[in-house]
């Protein structure tokens, strides 16, 4: 099995973090972390910086975790967002934000692994996380992505839906 390709390699960048060299595949690719071999390993954990809603643009993290989503490094993008899931709070908007990309990422990791059933749950949970957080939130329009996430659930051969930050 190949690593998945982002459905648009075209697609604009939003940090300037680079990419990893590899995109974690479990049980296909070295663990980042746990592997001497893994892209991350010896290296310690991201602590994200927690941000103000409106102030979403100053935050490398979150823009890089849009990054690494856009661009198929799913498994890299739940750690980013896990980051600043823990450094917001759980229970606070921002929290249910971060847990919706963080099941997102990781329905599209499970969906390209061939676990369709867990992806769908997966899709389903984050979609309905989406709908307790405003229409335009962290520059992302959520009507639009929660459609196309929709839209995703129904034609399981369609990309995952990238966002765009704006």
């Amino acid at each position: 099995m190949t690593e998945p390709e982002p459905p648009n390699p075209n697609w604009p960048r939003y940090s300037r973090h680079p990419f990893p060299p590899y995109r974690f595949l479990p049980g296909l690719t070295p663990h980042p972390r746990r592997n001497p071999l893994g892209h991350s390993y010896g290296q310690l954990e991201p602590k994200p910086t927690p941000f103000p809603a409106d102030q979403w643009q100053s935050s490398e993290d979150y823009r890089y975790g849009i990054d690494l989503y856009n661009f198929s490094y799913w498994w890299e993008c739940h750690e980013v967002f896990e980051g600043l899931w823990h450094a917001v709070g759980h229970s606070s908007e921002q929290g249910n934000f971060f847990q919706a990309l963080i099941q997102l990422a990781a329905a599209n990791l499970k969906d390209f692994l061939g676990n369709r059933t867990a992806a769908q749950n997966l899709y389903r949970s984050g979609i309905m996380r989406l709908q307790d957080v405003p229409p335009s939130y962290l520059g992302i329009d959520v009507l639009r992505l929660t459609k196309e996430l929709q839209a995703r659930l129904i034609s399981p051969g369609a990309h995952a839906p990238l966002i765009a930050l704006g």
